[in-house]
């Protein structure tokens, strides 16, 4: 889940962007609605994590920006103002959460996690792929009943098609899922960590459509 964080403390940024990476997750950070107004033109985000007292606006000012979008992210707003008609005011402008300043670390994790089940087309945390388990809400993977480790990006990239299990995902919304603008990519990359998945999972479990992308895909027999 490719994220985008605009907050103008950089202490609070920085800790949050270090926590979030740690769980897999590819973080952009800015500090401005500006910033973000270009972020949001050159990259596909999942989730937007949005300061409201920002040096060149209120924070809401984002979300006419969010709506436009063809694929709209999940909106959770980070702030100070603990006011219930403040918390109003943003999810009736469109947030799909809140959560007030200070906050720890675990508590965003768990309302990012419970947004993207709620966004999900699945309905269980847990997607069954025959023999294969994905379990969303502890970034967990069992093949026949046994863990399959997975690295942070190889978790990254099969979160993303799990939450959509039957959405043909192209290699662009894939890649966002994996990068943020600060990190070096080259141009075979995504297809070194689709091959890495399908050793580790099976073979039958991600399919390629050639010209459109990737999809996950109920297999009863598990190539190896």
């Amino acid at each position: 889940m490719r994220i985008l964080l605009v907050e103008d403390d950089t202490t609070l940024s920085d800790a949050v962007c270090s926590y979030l990476r740690a769980k897999a997750f590819v973080v952009d950070a800015v500090p401005s609605l500006a910033h973000a107004r270009g972020s949001l033109l050159s990259a596909q985000y999942a989730a937007i994590l949005l300061d409201l007292h920002l040096g060149d606006g209120d924070g809401l000012q984002l979300l006419p920006d969010i709506r436009a979008l063809r694929e709209k992210p999940i909106v959770i707003v980070l702030t100070a103002r603990d006011q219930v008609t403040d918390r109003i005011r943003g999810l009736d402008a469109g947030a799909d959460d809140y959560l007030i300043k200070p906050y720890d670390p675990a508590e965003l994790l768990a309302r990012l996690r419970a947004v993207e089940r709620r966004r999900s087309t699945s309905q269980s945390a847990v997607v069954k792929l025959g023999a294969l388990e994905i379990d969303l809400s502890n970034d967990l993977v069992r093949k026949r009943g046994v863990s399959v480790p997975l690295t942070q990006k190889e978790w990254a990239l099969l979160r993303v098609m799990a939450t959509r299990p039957e959405r043909i995902h192209t290699r662009e919304a894939l890649q966002d899922a994996l990068y943020g603008y600060d990190d070096e990519t080259d141009s075979n990359t995504l297809e070194v960590f689709i091959s890495r998945l399908r050793r580790k999972l099976g073979r039958a479990h991600i399919q390629t459509l050639r010209g459109l992308g990737y999809r996950l895909a109920f297999s009863e027999v598990d190539e190896e």
